[in-house]
């Protein structure tokens, strides 16, 4: 229905409610970039923060919830379960300053301070930001990750704000571990 913001998803029949607030989302972002949690730990935390009841009766049923509960994230575009390539130009902890202040701008209020927004609304939102910081960065990204040639100012931004613009591995704590034990070797 065109207009309507999803409060239940239908999961093999039965509708269920979910929790719509943006902040569920971003927490489920969260977890995905979690390089400590597996693929199925990382489904389990959507699910159990995305429904209300996560009594699932089958490995169908979590099968379906899980397929529309990535269609609920991705807002309702394309099929439910399909899987787009992405290039990885976006990391919602890392980029939260700018993406805020973007988002703020967009809907000329602060949305964080809100009690609640739903996800699909502050993707509309989100979707809406134009030339500024934010779109400068990922634009950034995006001709790197591409290996498409920067014009000259976006060069210089790029070597003045190379912090903000390259997007931070995340390791397990072993591997950072590893890292730590061989740096003091090093140095």
């Amino acid at each position: 229905m065109i207009g309507y913001l999803p409060t239940i998803l239908n999961v093999c029949g039965k509708n269920r409610a979910i929790r719509s607030d943006y902040r569920v989302a971003l927490l489920i972002f969260e977890a995905y970039a979690d390089p400590e949690l597996s693929e199925p730990e990382k489904i389990e935390v959507m699910l159990r923060c995305l429904y209300a009841d996560t009594n699932f009766k089958s490995r169908d049923e979590i099968d379906e919830a899980a397929r529309m509960a990535a269609w609920y994230l991705d807002g309702g575009t394309g099929a439910a379960g399909t899987q787009k390539a992405a290039i990885r130009i976006l990391d919602w902890q890392q980029d939260e300053q700018i993406i805020f202040s973007a988002v703020n701008k967009i809907a000329a209020t602060e949305i964080r301070a809100l009690p609640y927004l739903h996800w699909w609304t502050f993707l509309g939102y989100f979707n809406e930001v134009g030339e500024g910081l934010l779109a400068t960065v990922i634009n950034i990204r995006s001709k790197k990750a591409k290996m498409k040639k920067l014009e000259k100012w976006e060069l210089e931004f790029y070597r003045s704000h190379k912090a903000m613009v390259e997007l931070k591995k995340r390791y397990t704590k072993e591997e950072q571990a590893e890292i730590d034990r061989l740096n003091t070797l090093l140095d």
